[in-house]
């Protein structure tokens, strides 16, 4: 009898400690998650990233807490995803162009001249064709949550300015280290140089390469514009960024905390977009008022240099021709 007393009483003791703890009730657990950001904070998508970490904590009433780490604090893209894939890390933002080394499906928006236009762009990326790419990646244990902008790029230089195709042979052009990237930079008469992101800064001022090429806020923010005072207008990739959750990670999260994350993506996307365009305007004026010279180029004779690439992705047929069709 005084054994079963003892051993009710313990019992009761134990539950109650749960409850105190809050183990009684899963939705006052405060989790606690690690996002990873590889551009610095007065870039609209890092500002975007903090904005989306806000909506969780607000959509979740503080039961989901995200920690945002810039400027490669957690490493460069290449790096994250890796984390993201073995589920070491909750969330990153990186681009399509290093995403499609593990995921072959975003390869088709790193393709040269893929969108011609912005609006164009997002009938693709958040209809069907984009939906269809997200739902991929949960193949390599990674959760796609929506596209973000990271604008159009261009090429920029130190010394030689680019005003036509020819102009571009022979020199060394920084690239992201994508099967894309590298072949049309290659196609367009320049040697390709994988960089990470963060190195290539010094490569400009030390002359290990020539130029590189990225959008006008990625110009700005990282101060190229300083080492490299030639910008020319070829518009030659639009990738969106992902902003990707680890499958182990949103697994682990109730069906309302996944939905709340998921609103809270949706919502930020929308916002960041436009903060994103309006800065690639104010950036292209800042960096023209500091002293860059913006070339104008002939597109077309781009183009036609890079056509051959589209000949070697033949799994993406039919989506080309879904995305020509929306234009």
């Amino acid at each position: 009898m005084k054994r079963a007393i003892c051993l009710t009483l313990i019992f009761v003791m134990a539950v109650s400690f749960a409850f105190a703890r809050g183990g009684g009730d899963r939705s006052s657990e405060v989790i606690r998650l690690r996002l990873a950001e590889n551009q610095p904070r007065d870039n609209p998508i890092t500002i975007g990233m903090f904005r989306f970490a806000d909506l969780v904590r607000e959509k979740t009433g503080g039961t989901v807490e995200i920690e945002v780490f810039p400027d490669a604090m957690l490493g460069n893209e290449t790096e994250t995803i890796d984390q993201i894939h073995a589920g070491t890390l909750d969330f990153a933002r990186v681009n399509t162009s290093a995403l499609a080394a593990t995921a072959d499906a975003m390869a088709l928006y790193t393709l040269p001249f893929i969108f011609i236009s912005y609006e164009h762009k997002y009938r693709v990326l958040d209809g069907e064709i984009g939906r269809a790419s997200m739902a991929t990646l949960e193949r390599t244990n990674m959760v796609g949550l929506e596209f973000w902008e990271a604008g159009s790029r261009h090429f920029y230089t130190t010394r030689t300015p680019i005003r036509q195709l020819s102009d571009m042979r022979g020199l060394r052009i920084r690239v992201q280290p994508s099967e894309v990237a590298i072949r049309m930079v290659g196609l367009l008469g320049a040697v390709a140089t994988p960089m990470a992101y963060g190195e290539v800064f010094q490569a400009l001022q030390t002359g290990v390469i020539d130029g590189a090429e990225n959008d006008f806020v990625s110009y700005y923010t990282s101060g190229h514009y300083e080492a490299a005072r030639n910008l020319s207008l070829s518009g030659h990739m639009a990738p969106p960024a992902v902003l990707l959750a680890s499958k182990r990670t949103f697994d682990r999260l109730s069906a309302s905390q996944q939905q709340a994350i998921r609103e809270a993506a949706r919502e930020a996307a929308i916002w960041q977009r436009q903060a994103m365009n309006d800065f690639q305007d104010e950036s292209r004026r800042r960096t023209e008022a500091a002293g860059t010279t913006v070339y104008q180029v002939n597109v077309v004779e781009f183009q036609n240099a890079v056509g051959e690439i589209y000949d070697s992705y033949p799994q993406f047929r039919t989506q080309i021709e879904a995305i020509k069709a929306l234009q």
